[in-house]
C-alpha cells in the first residue's frame, strides 16, 4: 500500500510537471481580460475591451508562431467577481497573461497574480500603488498623479490662485486630489477645500453648490470616465459656466466618449490627458478611424487606447521571449519596452513597471460643429509622481 501510495504521488507530480511543460509549450497562448462590462463603470470596461480587440484585429492573432486567443469575462465592477474570474482564467483556462480593470478589482487580483506568477497588465486603474501590490503587475493605462501634477503646474502659471478641489471618493480620486493639492500649494496657490463625492450613484449638485459658495477662481475636478456626462449636466445646472469660474481637471472630466453630448458650456475647459482621438498624428488618426468603424457611434477614449497598448505590450514581450509563456520571462521582457502608440511615445519604467508617457494640455473647443479636446501644449515622458499618495 505504501508503494502504491508513493507511486500514485509520483505519478501525480509527473502529470502536473508534464501539464506545466505542455502549458508553457502550447501552440495557443491565452490572454484573459477581467473587465467591468456591466455595472457602475461599464462604459470604461467596454472601451478597454474594444481597444484590446482592435489591436488583435489590426495586428493579427499570431505571435512568435503561436496563436493568440483573447478571452473576456465581465466582473460587473465587483472586486469579488474579479478575484473569482481571474482564478478561473488561471486554473481552468491556463491563461498566460491577465488583463485587469478598475483599481479595487486589480487589487483583488494582485494576490493571485503573485501566487501563480501570472503577468497582469493593468489597463484601466490609474492609482499608483496598485502596481506595488504584486511584482507581476505592469501598467499601460495611466496614473492620476501624472495628470494632476501637470495640471497643477499649468494652473499655477496661468492665473489660478484660489481653487476648490472636487473628487470622487475612492483611491484614484484621493490620488488625483493629493498630487494636485501638494503641487499647487508648492507653487504658491491656495486650496479652499477638497470635497469628496460618493462613487456609487453620485449627486454632484450639492457639492458643486458648496464649491461655488466659497467663491474660488478655479475648480479642479476628478470624476471617473463614465460619470463625466452627469457631472457636466449638473455643472451647467448650477450655473458654473456663467460664474466666471475656470474648470480644470484630469482627462476624465472631458472623456471623449461623453464629450459630444456635454453641451457648449464645457467649451474652454482645460484638462491634462494623454490621448484624444483629435490628436494630429498618423497613428492617432488611423486608430480613431479603425475604432469608429468597429464601434459605430462611439469615439475611442483614453481607456480604449490603454487596452490597445496593453495588448501591444503583451505581443512585444512574447516576441522577445520567442513565445515562452513563463511568467518571470514575460515580466522581464516587459520592463523597459518602448514603442510609438496612438497616444504618442510610451515606455514601461523598468524599475516601477509603471507607464511613462506624454501628457497633453487640452482645451475643449467646437470644431466642425462638434466638441473636441484640442491640444495646445505637451509635457513629454512624464513619470509617475504619485506612489504612496493614496493607501
Amino acid at each position: 500500500m505504501k508503494h502504491r501510495s508513493k507511486f500514485t504521488a509520483l505519478a501525480a507530480a509527473a502529470a502536473f510537471a508534464l501539464g506545466a511543460q505542455s502549458a508553457a509549450a502550447q501552440e495557443t497562448i491565452k490572454i484573459g481580460l477581467v473587465m467591468p462590462l456591466t455595472g457602475v463603470l461599464a462604459a470604461v470596461g467596454q472601451q478597454a475591451v474594444a481597444g484590446a480587440k482592435l489591436f488583435v484585429k489590426m495586428n493579427g492573432d499570431t505571435v512568435a508562431g503561436k496563436k493568440i486567443e483573447l478571452l473576456i469575462k465581465d466582473d460587473a465592477s465587483v472586486p469579488d467577481n474579479s478575484r473569482r474570474l481571474a482564478q478561473e482564467f488561471i486554473v481552468n483556462d491556463k491563461v498566460a497573461v491577465v488583463g485587469a480593470g478598475l483599481t479595487p478589482n486589480a487589487l483583488a487580483i494582485a494576490p493571485l497574480s503573485t501566487q501563480a506568477k501570472i503577468p497582469t497588465v493593468i489597463m484601466i486603474s490609474g492609482t499608483s500603488f496598485v502596481v506595488e501590490r504584486s511584482p507581476y503587475m505592469v501598467r499601460t493605462s495611466w496614473t492620476l498623479g501624472q495628470q494632476a501634477k501637470v495640471m497643477a503646474e499649468w494652473a499655477a502659471k496661468n492665473g489660478s490662485k484660489k481653487v476648490v478641489s472636487v473628487q470622487s471618493d475612492w483611491a484614484p480620486g484621493d490620488e488625483a486630489a493629493a498630487v494636485f493639492i501638494e503641487t499647487f500649494k508648492a507653487a504658491g496657490g491656495q486650496i479652499l477645500d477638497n470635497l469628496k463625492i460618493p462613487l456609487q450613484n453620485p449627486d454632484f449638485a450639492p457639492f458643486l453648490q458648496r464649491a461655488r459658495d466659497m467663491n474660488p477662481d478655479t475648480l479642479f475636478v476628478f470624476v471617473p470616465a463614465g460619470q463625466a456626462g452627469v457631472f457636466a449636466r449638473q455643472f451647467i445646472e448650477r450655473g458654473f459656466d456663467k460664474a466666471g469660474i475656470k474648470l480644470i481637471g484630469t482627462g476624465d472630466i472631458t472623456d471623449d466618449d461623453d464629450l459630444p453630448n456635454m453641451g457648449d458650456a464645457m467649451i474652454g475647459t482645460v484638462t491634462a490627458g494623454f490621448f484624444s482621438p483629435n490628436q494630429k498624428t498618423p497613428l492617432a488618426k488611423a486608430y480613431a478611424e479603425a475604432f469608429a468603424k468597429d464601434n459605430p457611434g462611439r469615439r475611442p477614449n483614453f481607456v480604449s487606447v490603454s487596452g490597445y497598448d496593453g495588448m501591444r505590450l503583451i505581443y512585444e514581450a512574447l516576441k522577445k521571449t520567442n513565445g515562452n509563456t513563463n511568467g518571470d520571462a514575460i515580466m522581464e521582457a516587459m520592463k523597459g519596452l518602448k514603442w510609438e502608440s496612438p497616444r504618442g511615445s510610451i515606455m514601461i519604467d523598468p524599475e516601477t513597471r509603471d507607464v511613462v508617457h506624454d501628457i497633453y494640455i487640452r482645451k475643449v473647443e467646437k470644431v466642425d460643429g462638434q466638441l473636441w479636446n484640442v491640444e495646445f501644449d505637451k509635457v513629454p515622458d512624464v513619470k509617475d509622481p504619485g506612489h504612496g499618495k493614496a493607501k
